[in-house]
């Protein structure tokens, strides 16, 4: 190959190397009219049950917006929450709509209830536990979307209910967080 076409074959590559990898697939698609979610509905219809009585409806979905978002509304009804973990490339935020939680973000303490707002930047450990009784519900958010919606619908399928915590540790792994530690405990508000 004379030097001009390999000048040229590498210019060509270098500027593909640039884009992002999305827009080379062509897998996701934008919706260029946007839409509606109703209160109590899941954007796809089929809302995930995680735990017993504890439910997410998706109200953005990563192929909504090229991955770049997920949106979920979890109402939780447990006492508890999710190991105390890290999401290496997403950040993660929670708006409490209704109920009491206390979060754990990079090993500061926050109460929260209706109207407040928690942010964890990726690469920090977090994690949130909802207090007391009764219904709590949360509006959480991942940027990128990353696989967690992915993870949530394997769980809702019952394939983290009597696996070991390694097997856990792994589909995490799988999906772009792993645990650094034991949820954390109710504190009273």
């Amino acid at each position: 190959m004379d030097r001009k076409k390999f000048m040229g074959l590498l210019a060509t590559a270098g500027t593909l190397a640039m884009l992002p990898v999305r827009a080379l697939a062509g897998v996701f698609t934008r919706d260029k009219t946007g839409f509606k979610i109703a209160s109590g509905k899941d954007r796809a219809g089929l809302p995930l049950s995680l735990m017993e009585g504890d439910t997410f409806y998706t109200k953005v979905a990563g192929t909504d917006t090229d991955n770049d978002l997920y949106i979920f509304e979890s109402t939780r009804v447990k006492e508890g929450g999710p190991s105390y973990h890290i999401h290496d490339e997403q950040d993660e935020w929670w708006y409490v709509l209704e109920g009491d939680f206390l979060f754990r973000v990079g090993g500061k303490d926050f109460t929260a209830a209706k109207g407040d707002f928690v942010f964890g930047p990726r690469g920090v450990p977090h994690a949130f536990h909802k207090n007391g009784e009764g219904e709590a519900r949360l509006l959480m958010g991942f940027q990128p979307a990353g696989k967690m919606e992915a993870f949530f619908k394997l769980a809702s399928e019952g394939k983290l209910k009597n696996a070991t915590e390694q097997e856990r540790e792994a589909l995490r792994n799988q999906h772009g967080f792993h645990s650094v530690g034991p949820p954390i405990k109710h504190l009273k508000i």
